[in-house]
């Protein structure tokens, strides 16, 4: 989601007065070699402005941008989490053009992600205020209430989501931020929205989720602990191991969204620096990705998510702060695929 939570409980109190309700990570010697985020540990890749998408909404005095991910038709949709009633809270942009428009708006959501089913072909998105997750079809409409409730007695906070090949959905909970308690979860709800069911839980403000490049298992971080996961899941969604992966060291920046690319390499959104960082599926640190100084200096505070295009290596990221919401583009270690997009 982004600037949460901090970022999440920041932004959603912006959004209105937002209650939320209380829903361990095993530490394991993996990640240690990859304290990650070691001052010049890989290379800088310096990312491009494509062009301005939101400005600061004067009702919720911010605007954050999230859950960038394509259409079949080419189109990159991505979501304003903290954009009022009559504001688009679902952008379409046409990245050639440098055009965008609106596809969605209520008078309700606070949505934190987007990402196309694999098994409908519509588009969900996480409302991370009211414990909901919603879908609709590519034009925006036809909207229709997927999920809500409690699971295992305590209502969600979805922030992100990943779809396995099969249309089943698996959601980062960042459920008890407000008591600043480890209440996060790592939550699988069934493709036909009757059935959820809690893999992890005990995890501090759970954030990025994707799967790895051949869907063994899913990488999910934890804002307040900085640090990426690695939960191993068998043939019919159970869990088969557990284990912390990376710790990112970063500074004044928490971890935020996660994509992966087609060699599997992870793209680590940081919430708190207009920046990505980049690891091997081993936790080694490959690459930052940076928008320029005189930009971040200018107001942008968070990179929270990424799309790289399918089949090709054009990455598009969704950049933030007092300065508005913006498109930036770099060039990706590898291809776009499914967990490129979205979540």
């Amino acid at each position: 989601m982004r600037r949460l939570p901090l970022r999440s409980l920041t932004v959603l109190a912006a959004v209105g007065s937002l209650a939320l309700t209380g829903c361990g990570t095993q530490p394991g010697d993996a990640g240690d070699r990859a304290a990650a985020g070691a001052p010049g540990a890989g290379r800088t890749i310096r990312a491009q402005q494509v062009m301005q998408l939101t400005e600061v909404h004067e009702q919720t005095g911010m605007t954050l941008l999230e859950g960038p991910v394509f259409g079949q038709d080419g189109g990159l949709f991505v979501v304003d989490v903290t954009a009022p009633e009559g504001e688009p809270k679902v952008l379409r942009v046409d990245v050639r053009k440098k055009t965008k428009r609106a596809v969605h708006t209520d008078g309700r959501g606070a949505y934190t992600s987007a990402q196309f089913s694999p098994y409908d072909g519509r588009l969900y998105l996480t409302d991370f205020a009211h414990g909901e997750i919603v879908s609709l079809h590519p034009d925006g409409g036809d909207v229709r209430t997927f999920f809500s409730g409690e699971v295992d007695g305590a209502r969600m906070n979805p922030d992100d989501l990943a779809f396995d090949q099969d249309g089943h959905l698996y959601v980062s909970d960042s459920c008890g931020l407000r008591e600043g308690e480890a209440l996060g979860r790592v939550v699988r709800v069934d493709r036909d929205g009757e059935k959820a069911t809690v893999l992890a839980d005990g995890l501090a403000a759970t954030n990025g989720i994707s799967f790895d490049a051949e869907y063994r298992g899913l990488w999910f971080s934890e804002l307040t602990e900085n640090r990426i996961s690695y939960l191993a899941v068998n043939a019919d969604g159970g869990v088969a191991s557990r284990h912390t992966a990376i710790r990112v060291d970063g500074g004044i920046a928490q971890t935020d969204s996660i994509a992966v690319d087609a060699d599997g390499n992870l793209y680590q959104g940081l919430h708190g620096r207009p920046a990505m960082a980049v690891y091997d599926r081993h936790g080694e640190r490959l690459a930052t990705v940076e928008v320029p100084a005189r930009a971040a200096a200018a107001g942008l505070e968070s990179a929270t998510n990424v799309a790289i295009t399918p089949g090709g290596t054009k990455a598009y990221m969704t950049v933030s702060g007092p300065a508005g919401g913006y498109l930036y583009t770099f060039d990706a270690l590898a291809e776009g695929t499914r967990q490129s997009n979205g979540g």
